[in-house]
């Protein structure tokens, strides 16, 4: 099969993007799989052997070899355009298969506000939070019943990126303002005492394969996005968690994904209080770099990394 790895674009996850896709091409098993590297550049994807263009009009490039097509996308471009389903309505009108959710799912998954909104009916526990649109008026009272301190967050990102624990009302304005820089629509959401930990579920065929979850131990206030991907963090793969919790855990991340229709793999991510997972996001294209949970949850399960490629890859492919 001839792969295309889909890296870059023009999020502030860029980078995160690039180690990813570098991971996919260090493991993925050269005996099944040729690929091409293509790192989106403003609207073009360009092969980083060659230097050309993939051409849109039928998910081809033409090497100096020749015109060659694709049997299938791998996505690693966290953020826009990819998390969100547009990079997906694309590869679905060209009938390429990829390793992703859905549009719709994908689309609702990336904003916080509307994943957290349509789960609150299926009695998922989640912290309470207020959407912010740009230029809204607010007030202290809009925000009064969450409680102080709050979380200020983009509602349409990820990698904690422009994330403020702010402890006072005085403080929201320049919080608002980080989220403006990369956002037009921010998310107030109630802090929730606890420890995080992180569940990834994967779709292979009619089974949902369950991960080793990860426990997070920040060694600043939050796990932001220097904690994440500058090594301010201890992950401890598998978490120390009793078996009632794990199972817990497992269980409701299934239940998340079957009732998201994600596919692929995911990865969800809680806080723990009192017994109880808080939601926080999902993730439908998790970080797949060197210090990404997935990875870490991937070897501790007993696999290889080429071996979950595969898997990741076979799982996608529509069914004879």
């Amino acid at each position: 099969m001839h792969i295309a790895i889909i890296a870059g674009g023009p999020s502030e996850e860029r980078t995160i993007s690039l180690a990813s896709a570098k991971l996919i091409t260090d493991h993925i098993d050269p005996s099944k799989y040729s690929y091409r590297l293509l790192l989106m550049e403003n609207r073009k994807f360009v092969d980083q052997e060659t230097g050309v263009a993939l051409d849109l009009n039928d998910f081809s490039l033409t090497t100096p070899k020749g015109k060659e097509n694709f049997d299938f996308a791998f996505l690693m471009i966290h953020g826009r355009p990819a998390e969100n389903g547009k990079l997906q309505g694309y590869l679905d009108l060209m009938e390429i298969p990829h390793n992703t959710a859905s549009v719709l799912t994908s689309a609702v998954t990336f904003n916080k506000d509307f994943c957290k909104t349509y789960l609150r009916s299926f009695d998922v526990p989640m912290a309470q939070s207020v959407p912010v649109r740009k230029n809204d008026e607010i007030s202290q009272n809009d925000f009064n019943h969450l409680g102080w301190p709050l979380f200020v967050k983009p509602n349409n990102n990820g990698s904690s990126v422009a994330v403020t624990k702010v402890q006072k009302w005085d403080d929201l304005d320049a919080a608002l303002k980080k989220i403006w820089e990369v956002d037009t629509e921010a998310l107030v959401e109630e802090f929730v005492e606890g420890v995080e930990y992180s569940a990834s579920i994967m779709k292979q065929g009619k089974e949902y394969i369950r991960f080793p979850i990860t426990e997070i131990r920040p060694t600043k206030e939050f796990f932001d996005y220097e904690a994440k991907y500058h090594g301010a963090s201890e992950e401890i793969t598998p978490a120390r968690l009793s078996a009632r919790s794990t199972r817990d855990c497992l269980d409701l991340s299934e239940k998340i994904f079957r009732l998201l229709d994600c596919d692929g793999i995911c990865r969800f991510d809680y806080i723990l209080r009192n017994d109880t997972f808080y939601f926080l996001e999902v993730n439908t294209i998790p970080g797949m770099g060197p210090t990404s949970m997935v990875p870490q949850q991937v070897v501790a399960k007993g696999w290889t990394i080429s071996d979950f490629i595969d898997k990741l890859i076979t799982s996608r492919l529509p069914s004879e």
